[in-house]
């Protein structure tokens, strides 16, 4: 890696490599992204109204159904950022950019806040409607399991390691997070379950009325909040990894001075 220096720099610091800052963002916000923002509160505003105020209450699980159109979202969602992040990690490895690379970090972290509102959701609906918050079932294990994955993942990203190195352990460990995504899926018809199957995918869907718009209405709003996060963690992850490369472009920079001095005498 060597370092380059940009029209108007001081001779001999480094600069981010022009292969990576073409098309950089320069900061976190924008009027996109302020536009996404206001959205989201809107539809979060609409969610509240229509989840707690028109939607009824259910025959069997009363009040505690209105968490559905929090949790059933937030999980889908958090498959959504399993999936961005294997992908941005196969991507990164085949063609080892920058972008891929922080696409990953961003999708693995913005998933990890979704995988904590689906177990909370998820334990809050469990207590009225199994008597306890939480049990060892098929779909809740395999959830506690891919949570913890993503922490892992998150874990080795803040290892002191060369950055390129780092990356790439980060993107094989990205890569086992769709499979884990199946398994969470698929185990309320691999294994004997206490969760219920899934409300939406039959071809009789089990739910209707003003409870169906008030679960559509949750995918809105949450959909719209993990859009908005992610644009943001991507452009934070994206100028740590040049700061980070700037970084050790410095510390070459100092090592090969060292080097010249030492021969010079």
């Amino acid at each position: 890696m060597t370092a380059t220096t940009q029209p108007g720099a001081v001779a001999g610091t480094p600069q981010p490599r022009s292969g990576d800052t073409a098309g950089a963002p320069a900061g976190t916000g924008s009027r996109g992204t302020r536009i996404v923002g206001l959205l989201a509160l809107a539809s979060i505003a609409l969610l509240v109204l229509y989840g707690l105020v028109i939607s009824p209450a259910d025959v069997e699980m009363d009040d505690a159904v209105r968490l559905m159109y929090v949790h059933v979202p937030s999980a889908t969602y958090l498959y959504v950022g399993c999936f961005v992040t294997t992908l941005a990690s196969g991507l990164w490895l085949w063609k080892r950019t920058a972008g891929w690379d922080a696409l990953a970090e961003a999708g693995a972290e913005v998933g990890l806040v979704f995988a904590v509102i689906t177990l909370g959701t998820g334990s809050l609906w469990g207590r009225p409607t199994w008597g306890t918050y939480w049990t060892w079932d098929a779909r809740l294990t395999s959830t506690a399991v891919l949570t913890a994955l993503l922490v892992g993942y998150l874990a080795l990203r803040r290892l002191d390691l060369d950055p390129d190195a780092r990356s790439a352990r980060a993107a094989v460990l990205g890569l086992l997070l769709v499979p884990n995504v199946v398994i969470v899926n698929r185990s309320v018809e691999w294994w004997r379950s206490l969760h219920q199957d899934s409300t939406l995918t039959r071809i009789d869907p089990t739910i209707e009325g003003d409870m169906l718009v008030a679960l559509m209405v949750g995918f809105l709003a949450l959909g719209l909040v993990f859009s908005w996060l992610m644009i943001h963690r991507f452009r934070v992850a994206w100028l740590s990894q040049q700061v980070d490369r700037i970084d050790l472009d410095e510390a070459l920079a100092e090592r090969r001075a060292e080097a010249e001095a030492e021969v010079a005498r």
